[in-house]
């Protein structure tokens, strides 16, 4: 009796598991829902108008919360340009140069990156399962990218492929770098004021890029910038952080599986993307890179 009690306290309750399911096809639809938005807006101009609905959102976060000090201004503004001025502009300018599904099966790599960079920075043991993870992610990256080569690259570009691989490794960087400034000052300090900083810095360049390409301000645009705002940044955030107080992290990372697998069916649904035996083959190895970064190193499971 002793030992179904322990199972079933183990177990999440049915509310998160259909959390957890929700957040993935909220954040799964990330990508398909950038790819509707470049069809109409310059890639630059959608990021601006996705934060300038998010950074509001956002800082009602910390309303009531103590003043960011001074000192922290350089590390926060820093963190914001990385991951919104080069990690979320890079990801936006891969999206309008690749298929949508593309996109996606790269950007689901960044929990493998951000094992590398915690190794690096953080000084965190990386076992031999996690580097062969690595490995297998980045051999799952070429297929995804070169495709079967009868397709036109899935009516993709190398190019379009390199921005969003770009923007993977950028901003697993980016939650790196914030996991040292979240433990001085808070995820919702964090996450609103980078934000800000980096939302800033972009409004110049998509200022010059609105003033040198026509814009044609669509009903779907509109939404695809409102969802990513409000959806994928603001409410995503707010339901990450709601199901790490409640479902231990290693079943929280599960999402991190279900988000290519519905980005993908979906941007076939969506876009009628070409999904040949290579770009099979390279989605079964980014999963299984995904599958052995997470795992945990037995030599540190307690300390983790």
């Amino acid at each position: 009796m002793s030992s179904q009690t322990a199972v079933g306290s183990a177990l999440p309750p049915p509310k998160s598991i259909a959390a957890l399911l929700l957040l993935a096809v909220m954040w799964g639809l990330s990508i398909p829902i950038t790819k509707l938005g470049v069809l109409t807006l310059p890639p630059l101009t959608l990021t601006a108008l996705r934060f300038a609905i998010a950074v509001p959102l956002l800082l009602l976060l910390v309303v009531g919360r103590k003043r960011l000090p001074l000192r922290a201004v350089p590390r926060m503004a820093g963190l914001g340009v990385l991951g919104i001025g080069v990690g979320q502009v890079a990801q936006t300018f891969g999206v309008a140069g690749t298929s949508a599904s593309v996109g996606t099966i790269i950007s689901a790599t960044i929990p493998v990156f951000i094992v590398f960079f915690a190794a690096v920075r953080l000084k965190q043991a990386v076992s031999g399962r996690q580097k062969l993870g690595l490995l297998a992610a980045f051999a799952g990256i070429g297929l995804v990218a070169l495709g079967d080569g009868t397709e036109g690259l899935f009516d993709s570009s190398a190019v379009g492929a390199a921005w969003v691989l770009l923007s993977a490794l950028t901003i697993a960087f980016y939650y790196v770098w914030s996991v040292e400034l979240t433990g001085e000052y808070g995820t919702p300090i964090v996450a609103a004021w980078s934000t800000l900083f980096g939302f800033l810095a972009l409004l110049p360049w998509a200022g010059w890029e609105m003033a040198r390409t026509p814009i044609h301000l669509t009903v779907e645009a509109v939404a695809a910038a409102a969802y990513l705002g409000i959806v994928v940044t603001t409410a995503g955030l707010f339901l990450w952080l709601s199901l790490l107080r409640t479902v231990p992290a290693r079943i929280a990372a599960s999402v991190q599986y279900l988000q290519p697998i519905v980005g993908v069916a979906l941007s076939s649904a969506m876009f009628g993307d070409k999904l040949g035996v290579p770009f099979a083959l390279g989605v079964v190895l980014v999963l299984a890179g995904l599958a052995l970064s997470l795992a945990p190193n037995r030599e540190s499971s307690n300390a983790a």
